[in-house]
């Protein structure tokens, strides 16, 4: 009797996605998490473990400079990274300059673990968005890592020169499973050849998407865990 509850709570847990499992993602069932503006927080960010915040935008026809999206939070036990989605990355000194104060207000009233850059960069384009990075990494402080979004297609298509020349530069890159509101179809092929990029990662799931762990996935010394984008209820 024991052992048939064991093995019922365990297929419980994989029909409900949690981590490792597969089915639909259930975010109450992991602890780190992208929080968009707009999107109220849900009552299970009290055990979170990390907060990806977007903080502001730099809008391709916009002003030149981060458009705020989101107040100083206050955050008591998780690590924040502060988030800046990228439309276009000819950043100037005055846009650098925003953006570190932002994470020193930032980092006054929180536990701040660094910057996190959310841009599209076309696989054919890793060598000049690696520069871009590299440019990027040598104005912020030490005290602050550098975090990167990325595109499943990187591993299985990216040149290995300019992903080395990330490796060298980011801290992490947070993989997107996920297209919108839902997951990429065929998510599961491009996993197998993930193990090539050369720095830790992060898998980034969608909230209520589909997801099944690929084998090997959990064991890869880079891997990170999970980070889920939570939606608007």
């Amino acid at each position: 009797m024991r052992k048939w509850l064991v093995q019922a709570a365990a297929c419980l847990l994989l029909a409900c996605g949690g981590p490792g499992g597969s089915g639909r993602v259930d975010p109450a069932r992991y602890d780190s998490f992208f929080l968009w503006a707009g999107v109220p927080p849900p009552h299970y960010l009290d055990n979170a473990k990390s907060l990806y915040l977007l903080a502001g935008e730099v809008r391709a026809n916009g002003p030149d400079g981060l458009v705020t999206l989101r107040a100083t939070p206050t955050a008591a036990e998780p690590a924040l990274w502060l988030v800046v989605r990228a439309n276009r990355l000819d950043w100037g000194p005055a846009l650098h300059a925003q953006i570190l104060r932002q994470l020193d207000r930032w980092s006054a009233a929180n536990r701040v673990e660094g910057l996190q850059v959310d841009f599209d960069a076309a696989t054919r384009g890793l060598d000049r968005y690696a520069a871009f990075l590299a440019d990027l990494r040598k104005r912020l402080p030490e005290r602050y890592k550098l975090s990167i979004t990325g595109l499943m297609d990187w591993s299985a298509n990216g040149d290995p020169a300019a992903l080395a020349g990330l490796a060298g530069t980011v801290d992490e890159v947070v993989v997107q499973t996920y297209q919108g509101r839902t997951t990429i179809p065929g998510y599961e092929a491009y996993f197998a050849k993930l193990q090539l990029l050369p720095l830790p990662y992060r898998v980034a799931l969608v909230d209520g998407g589909e997801w099944k762990a690929s084998p090997g996935l959990e064991s890869d010394p880079e891997f990170r865990g999970y980070v889920v984008f939570l939606l608007k209820p």
